[in-house]
């Protein structure tokens, strides 16, 4: 469970970056797997979920999760909000609640937390390079300055996600950023005749472009076996047919 510095300033918010550790999961799934929609006994992911709601507050409601699908769709949770069994399809929840956990769901995608203290809201994104290539940051932005917010009061943490060394990727992936900006190719690094990208570096540009001033970085590689995070590109490296979901949280207390 790992904290944002910048974030922990707030009293009136609660929030964690969790890692593998410290859940009911077994095998490939151990401990703290966190995803419904992964291969793992449907009980121990309930399980972990309350273990992690418990840690988040004392009487929080139930772990708001999406039912994520690498998309800019945003999902915001009003007070009248309709609430049902099947998680939304989106990326990014936005809410003015009180006591309502939102999580994101990621596997060396990068978890994103926003706060704004004023108008007290949260936000929980999903950003993986299809979210954030669609521009998923920049339009919960927009979303929250439409609530009033104000992009000087926006604190944003960018968890652990996998680092620049272990992003590798093909040429055309390169081309479709450079398509889109020519100027997105400092991202980008050959190294021994293989290419890499550097996925919160990119997320770190989408928020300074959105005049977004407070940001915190947690540097941990999820891909490093030594951090404890599920990984599903080392899943794949070593031959596994699945991988467990790490779980970012926040909530207004």
């Amino acid at each position: 469970m790992i904290s944002s510095k910048k974030l922990s300033k707030f009293k009136n918010i609660r929030h964690a970056f969790f890692n593998a550790n410290g859940g009911k999961s077994k095998g490939i799934y151990k401990s703290l797997n966190c995803g419904p929609g992964s291969k793992d006994k449907p009980n121990f992911v309930k399980q972990n979920l309350e273990i992690v709601k418990k840690k988040i507050g004392k009487t929080p409601n139930n772990i708001f999760l999406l039912h994520q699908i690498h998309s800019s769709k945003i999902i915001y949770v009003h007070k009248n909000y309709k609430f049902s069994k099947q998680r939304p399809k989106a990326d990014a929840i936005i809410t003015n609640q009180k006591k309502l956990p939102i999580a994101v769901l990621t596997a060396d995608c990068a978890p994103l937390l926003l706060f704004d203290d004023e108008k007290k809201i949260i936000a929980a994104i999903h950003a993986g390079w299809k979210g954030a290539y669609k521009g998923i940051i920049n339009k919960v932005i927009k979303f929250m300055k439409k609530k009033g917010c104000m992009t000087k009061n926006i604190t944003a943490a960018i968890g652990p996600t996998i680092s620049f060394k272990n992003y590798e990727i093909r040429e055309d992936f390169k081309s479709k950023f450079l398509k889109k900006n020519q100027n997105n190719k400092v991202f980008f690094k050959n190294s021994k005749g293989k290419m890499y990208f550097n996925l919160s570096k990119y997320i770190l540009k989408e928020l300074k472009d959105n005049k977004i001033r407070n940001i915190d970085i947690i540097n941990k590689d999820t891909f490093n076996v030594n951090n404890n995070f599920f990984s599903a590109r080392r899943a794949l490296s070593l031959s596994q047919n699945d991988y467990g979901r790490n779980i970012s949280i926040i909530m207004i207390n």
